[in-house]
């Protein structure tokens, strides 16, 4: 949608991001807050470039996302948080990954085995139980436009 606007704007996905940059790091706790660090800097360099950066992450750790935030000029972070129910998470999961982690086959799972920090005030909040993919992308939009980051249509 964004694109389709005219933004300049790149999507930092967590998957790609550990097949190349993250690489060597894991899912311990030292290694999340590592990894979060570097695509914080990444996306700092990307918004330093004119970019919408939009990272899709698990970040469990609130005080990794306030480093981040840190990183950027005031208004330039905007936290997103995908408000999902655990349930609704496990039945939607494409890779059976949580599957994988009630077997035991994956530690350090995010929301079963290891913490989630949810955000204490985000600037946007996505209950995706009661929204389409398109309707959480639009709230996103209108967002970005009262706050001037986008113009208005």
């Amino acid at each position: 949608m964004l694109i389709e606007r005219g933004a300049f704007a790149y999507v930092l996905d967590g998957d790609n991001i550990r097949l190349g940059l993250n690489r060597d790091l894991g899912f311990s706790p030292e290694d999340r807050v590592e990894n979060i660090r570097r695509i914080g800097e990444v996306a700092r360099l990307f918004a330093d470039a004119g970019a919408l950066v939009l990272s899709a992450f698990i970040s469990p750790y609130r005080q990794d996302r306030d480093r981040v935030r840190a990183l950027m000029a005031p208004g330039e972070f905007i936290e997103v948080f995908v408000d999902t129910p655990l349930e609704i998470c496990e039945a939607r999961d494409p890779k059976g990954l949580y599957k994988k982690a009630r077997a035991g086959e994956i530690s350090n799972f995010t929301g079963l085995d290891a913490p989630y920090e949810a955000p204490d005030i985000p600037e946007v909040r996505l209950e995706t139980a009661e929204l389409s993919v398109d309707e959480a992308a639009a709230q996103v939009i209108r967002y970005l436009e009262q706050h001037h980051v986008l113009g208005v249509r």
